[in-house]
């Protein structure tokens, strides 16, 4: 049964915490910041060196780059993962951010033949197939067309994958950092299908990229015509070369392979075309050897990023921030639960900031750490009601040989001394 943590009559533990919190801001709690206190600290007696001298001008950096201090907070990639990295992935570090946006810097890359440099000057996105006038518009033209913002999550159907078949790797990155969340701007695609006059037996659209892969997909004409985005901003700023520079496709909710970079043309058909990509590869394969295709929607899943191996717990006993992120491509995410002791007992984390439909939604569950071991785990309910499953209730329906859309629950074990590890509860 969850348990309200709003509710510090039901929680004691919690408003244990808010009472200790309440004493530390006061000066009464003998713990490791105050002890320090009680002696002169020279980072706040002394003049420190760069309270002597001028820091850098403004114009010391034209593009703001992150201080050197983070310069561990990179995308980093699993070389045994794959033959090349001209098609390949790389993993977002989802353990040292917070919030919900991430930084375009640090987002993950998936490619299938390399990220290519494409000017907005040589750009053209054409659209034919069953429409009644075939168009191509050059990137000017795409700005003319009113403007539409949408946040959305972009996830990888193999996040999560080389997990299927037990806890393989040390960190909340490499596990589920096949993932971004970023504010789009952009047209939406029902405006320039509407310039262009779908006919009526169109029901399929076929997208591809302007990359030597193509990677083209299938979407339904319906989502097409839903909430389906051409997008040439994020987060603010001109799509990064390696997100898709100058143009892209931004389907919320659905598994990443459908949101083409480098979109080159929108075909309208009267069935799926059926590409490479959407059957030999992307399909779920199954136990008795058949394979589900068209599983685009990304269910609803959690992860605690933090404490988690690549953020042990370095502070000791006392007041822990576990937090973490959650997300469903059906829609808002309506709670999140957190289990101390590897899904024996639940209660109700503090969802922070605003839950958005198909946008990573940020966690938080503060407890009072007595430096015992912990089983850590999250569960996401979104807006419809869809429980996030264990790993074992998707084994049991999908088998061992599949490698996509593994939404199944991640325990962290937490030891005495804070060291983090990457675990599977029988």
């Amino acid at each position: 049964m969850s348990t309200d943590n709003n509710d510090e009559t039901r929680n004691p533990s919690r408003r244990r915490f808010l009472q200790s919190s309440a004493m530390a801001g006061a000066g009464l709690i003998a713990g490791a910041g105050a002890g320090r206190a009680a002696t002169p600290d020279p980072l706040i007696t002394e003049v420190q060196d760069w309270a002597s001298v001028f820091g850098d001008p403004v114009d010391a950096a034209p593009y703001g780059m992150p201080i050197h201090f983070e310069e561990h907070v990179v995308r980093r990639n699993v070389e045994w993962l794959t033959e090349s990295t001209a098609s390949s992935i790389n993993f977002t570090p989802i353990h040292a951010l917070e919030g919900t946006i991430t930084p375009q810097g640090v987002a993950f890359e998936r490619h299938h033949s390399g990220a290519i440099e494409l000017s907005k000057p040589d750009y053209r996105l054409m659209i034919n197939g069953l429409v009644d006038r075939p168009l191509v518009f050059t990137f000017e033209d795409l700005l003319r067309f009113p403007r539409a913002m949408t946040t959305a999550f972009c996830e990888c159907a193999a996040n999560g994958g080389m997990e299927w078949g037990g806890a393989q790797l040390e960190g909340v990155q490499f596990t589920q950092g096949m993932i971004h969340n970023m504010e789009y701007t952009g047209v939406m695609l029902r405006d320039l299908l509407a310039e262009a006059g779908v006919k009526p037996e169109g029901k399929w659209i076929y997208v591809e990229g302007h990359d030597a892969s193509s990677n083209g997909r299938s979407l339904p004409l319906e989502k097409a015509m839903d909430d389906v985005m051409v997008a040439f901003f994020a987060n603010g700023e001109a799509l990064r070369k390696e997100h898709g520079y100058p143009v892209r496709l931004v389907v919320p909710g659905w598994e990443g392979n459908m949101w083409i970079k480098w979109l080159r043309r929108v075909g309208v058909y009267d069935q799926a075309v059926e590409s490479r990509e959407e059957t030999s590869k992307y399909t779920d394969l199954m136990p008795d050897g058949r394979a589900r295709k068209w599983t685009w929607v990304m269910d609803a899943k959690s992860v605690i990023t933090s404490p988690s191996p690549q953020a042990p717990i370095r502070h000791g006993k006392g007041p822990l921030v576990i937090t973490g992120l959650a997300w469903s491509g059906n829609g808002k995410i309506d709670r999140v639960d957190v289990s101390l002791d590897g899904g024996r007992n639940w209660q109700e984390a503090r969802i922070t900031g605003d839950a958005r439909p198909k946008a990573l939604t940020r966690f938080h569950l503060d407890i009072d750490w007595d430096g015992s071991e912990l089983f850590l785990q999250s569960r996401a309910i979104d807006e419809t009601g869809y429980v996030q499953p264990t790993k074992q209730a998707l084994r049991e329906i999908r088998g061992l040989n599949n490698v996509y859309h593994n939404n199944g629950i991640q325990t962290w074990w937490v030891k005495a001394d804070g060291e983090v590890e990457n675990v599977e509860i029988a």
